[in-house]
């Protein structure tokens, strides 16, 4: 990293306050840094609470897990990923009698840190000269509904909502032009961090490499959503996280180029691309909810 100041793997590292309420917080009640709406004399898109017509995913109907395309509010199941162009149709299931799995099963999850510099700023710390990259297991990965699993060895523990990017055909060193043929679609994501590891370790494969460390879904949108769009996070129904997808310092295309350029990205990867301000701890029992305006609406349970 070519940032001057602290960050989470300098050792001057402090981590943010425990969370909004704490008295030492001088953010104001509005985390986002965004302006209002209708400043920019655009709207930003709704949440969709149902699989728009078009979106796609993976889906559990009884024991059976499908990839599945959504149309007319029921699910069009398929033999294979709906980004693949030989997909068959395997027929047709009812979304009351189904349960939603993470939309894709990636060979590798490539997140990005300190894309938005109002959450670089949260932690004292400069923006890099260029994305700072890092993986998650595919191990971390969990679908809509599940749990997220506090590890008995960390104390503090952060959600951080993310857009997710799916690729949906093989790319290696493409330009962000490109790269827009590469990515079959958009979808929600947490980064789950271990805090306290990541300060500590110097690095951050262990503190965000925990099994359930990343929620994915709850399905794919092929469109892109508009720079307006929110990123959200909700704990237990308040909103604690907020940022537009334009307030990225890469764009997510940009980043899909930039990764491609240090490693191949597979059909099926995942690409994270940071998160805006207002991270903060989870504990046991709670809900954390990840909205995008134009994508959906993840929500996770979090137990010890």
């Amino acid at each position: 990293m070519s940032a001057a100041g602290a960050s989470p793997d300098d050792p001057s590292f402090t981590m943010p306050p425990d969370s909004p309420d704490d008295p030492s917080v001088t953010t104001p009640p509005d985390v986002s840094t965004s302006p209002p709406d209708g400043a920019s004399g655009t709207t930003p898109p709704d949440v969709p609470s149902s699989p728009p017509d078009g979106a796609f995913g993976r889906l559990a109907v009884g024991m059976q897990a499908h990839h599945c395309r959504f149309a007319g509010g029921a699910a069009v199941l398929l033999d294979r990923p709906a980004w693949d162009l030989d997909a068959a149709e395997l027929g047709a299931a009812d979304l009351g009698g189904a349960r939603l799995l993470a939309p894709a099963v990636p060979g590798k999850v490539v997140a990005v840190g300190l894309n938005y510099a109002a959450h670089a700023a949260e932690f004292d710390s400069e923006t890099a000269a260029e994305p700072i990259l890092f993986l998650k297991p595919r191990t971390s990965l969990i679908g809509p509904g599940d749990a997220i699993v506090l590890p008995a060895r960390s104390t503090r523990v952060d959600y951080e909502a993310e857009l997710a990017l799916v690729i949906g055909r093989r790319c290696h060193d493409v330009s962000a032009a490109e790269a827009a043929g590469c990515v079959a679609g958009y979808t929600c994501a947490n980064d789950i961090t271990a805090r306290d590891l990541q300060a500590l370790d110097g690095q951050w494969t262990r503190s965000k490499g925990f099994d359930t460390f990343c929620p994915l879904g709850p399905w794919v949108v092929p469109d892109p959503p508009p720079p307006e769009a929110r990123v959200v996070a909700r704990l237990d129904g308040r909103v604690v996280q907020e940022g537009l997808v334009g307030d990225m310092l890469v764009s997510p295309l940009e980043l899909v180029a930039f990764v491609s350029g240090v490693m191949t990205l597979e059909p099926g990867d995942v690409v994270l691309t940071g998160t805006p301000p207002g991270v903060g701890p989870l504990a046991t029992g709670q809900t954390v909810t990840v909205e995008i305006g134009g994508v959906g609406r993840l929500v996770s349970l979090v137990r010890g």
